[in-house]
């Protein structure tokens, strides 16, 4: 609980006060829906909405104070705390509200095109196994040692993650696993965070509707990189764990003014992979450095989980677990959800469903089923809607490089037309396609399932990709129950009742 006049002296910047100043705040809420009696109301100005229009409601509700940019005409006696940036002030407010949870436990950052859900689960696995009581904030979940807690973007905004991080810290968490966003980075979602070891696992095209350039995009990654090598640290020990073999590794070394460990398969590193064997199920390989001599037999498969393990062992070092624990760790850890999943369905063919989404991960995916030496490849995919359009083709094209049968879909087509997103990525298709080469259109993408699962045959490898983990399908009149991996069994039950 803090007052008014407490919270708007943190704030970097001139504001203004109209009402009680010494009105006591006991939650913030940019939500009106969630009101509770007491709360500051932040009034957020997006692309589709202002936060504004929502106050009376939130004063109704029992909101005592509003954060916003313009007096408000609004009932009661509400105090209303006037800033020129409502985002800006935010920064400032919520973490101090709070207590600075994010200054208190170990914080391990890890952010990258691809591969930061399943890094962040193995490290999660490992700090749990050497006796920690870790958090983990992701793309699918937020857990509390394996208590699940509803999440809704990659990185919350600031109020969400700090009301998260405060929760984590009152349950007696001591070290918070989370993967940072290039979007959360670029507009500062992790304000009042001091990070202590920070992974970088790759960078390909993805999200250029938003950073508009690979430069940006970059930069963007590298706040984080920049934020374990501040001055002003409250904690010791920072490390920066770097992907050697991504060609923007150069770029992210440049900010790194702290310890580094490097990791790699191709070039000199730190952690270094070698004599791999992967197949449909598993994978196994040499790791080699400084501190690490082992042989790992993995429950998971594919080259870019490689990456993904040397970049955990290298955080889970950094953090003080030694090489036996991480060890005994990695090779009881599972695949994560919607990652490389295969779905059993006493099929002769396999099935494997995967979040791959952007251009990079639907290469890595497509790659890792060729090395399990099918006879076919037959892929399901699309692109999302409201999206960076540049990619469609890329990856279309990619698909037809990589598969034996491209088969094209609608992904998630928000407010566009799933035909026209479909015809951009099909051009891409065509112009990678093979002589002779068969590829298919079915916007419907249960049908496309359908589809897929019918021309399968005995040893043939079906790749469903870009949804992985997610239930639902977003189209332009709603969101509805859509699951991959139940549609694939309903296909597979389907043909074999035919």
């Amino acid at each position: 609980m803090k007052s008014v006049n407490e919270l708007c002296k943190q704030i970097k910047g001139i504001y203004n006060v109209d009402g009680n100043a010494n009105t006591m705040i006991t939650g913030i809420s940019s939500d009106s829906r969630s009101i509770e009696k007491g709360d500051l109301f932040v009034c957020f100005s997006g692309v589709h909405t202002d936060g504004a229009v929502y106050a009376s409601q939130a004063v109704e509700k029992g909101a005592v104070a509003v954060l916003t940019t313009k007096h408000l005409d609004l009932p009661g006696n509400a105090v209303q705390i006037m800033v020129p940036d409502v985002h800006h002030a935010v920064e400032d407010i919520v973490p101090y509200f709070y207590d600075y949870p994010g200054k208190k436990m170990r914080m391990i950052g890890v952010t990258g095109t691809n591969g930061k859900t399943t890094t962040s689960h193995i490290i999660y696995h490992i700090l749990k196994a050497a006796g920690h009581r870790v958090g983990l904030l992701g793309t699918i979940h937020a857990l509390i040692d394996d208590e699940e807690l509803p999440i809704h973007n990659t990185t919350p905004d600031v109020i969400d993650l700090q009301r998260f991080l405060a929760l984590m810290y009152d349950r007696g968490v001591t070290h918070v696993v989370m993967e940072v966003s290039s979007h959360a980075l670029a507009l500062n979602r992790v304000a009042g965070i001091e990070y202590d070891t920070a992974v970088f696992t790759n960078l390909t095209q993805d999200h250029l509707d938003f950073h508009k350039t690979m430069e940006n995009y970059l930069a963007a990654k590298c706040k984080l990189f920049q934020n374990i090598s501040l001055d002003e640290h409250v904690k010791d020990n920072k490390t920066a764990i770097v992907n050697i073999d991504d060609p923007y590794a150069e770029g992210i070394l440049k900010t790194c003014h702290c310890n580094v460990l490097t990791y790699g398969v191709e070039k000199a590193a730190d952690l270094k992979a070698a004599n791999l064997s992967v197949e449909l199920k598993r994978s196994s390989f040499d790791v080699t450095g400084p501190f690490v001599n082992v042989h790992l037999n993995m429950n998971i498969t594919g080259l870019f989980n490689v990456y993904n393990t040397l970049a955990a062992i290298g955080a889970a070092h950094a953090e003080g677990v030694d090489e036996q624990t991480i060890d005994k760790a990695i090779q009881s850890f599972h695949s994560v959800p919607g990652r490389f999943e295969l779905v059993e369905a006493g099929q002769d063919f396999a099935i494997v469903v995967d979040y791959s989404h952007t251009p990079d991960s639907l290469e890595k995916a497509l790659t890792t089923a060729r090395a399990m030496n099918p006879v076919r490849i037959l892929c399901v995919f699309g692109c999302g809607g409201d999206r960076d359009r540049t990619k469609r083709p890329i990856m279309g094209r990619i698909a037809a490089e990589h598969a034996d049968i491209p088969i094209v879909t609608s992904d998630n087509p928000r407010s566009e037309d799933p035909e026209a997103i479909v015809q951009e990525v099909e051009a891409g298709v065509k112009d990678g396609l093979k002589p002779g080469q068969h590829h298919e259109v079915i916007v419907n993408r249960r049908d496309a399932i359908f589809r897929a699962v019918e021309l399968a045959q005995s040893g043939d490898i079906v790749l469903i990709a870009g949804k992985g983990h997610e239930d639902y399908q977003i189209l332009k009149t709603g969101t509805i129950h859509f699951d991959d991996r139940e549609v694939a069994r309903d296909a597979v039950l389907a043909a074999k009742g035919r």
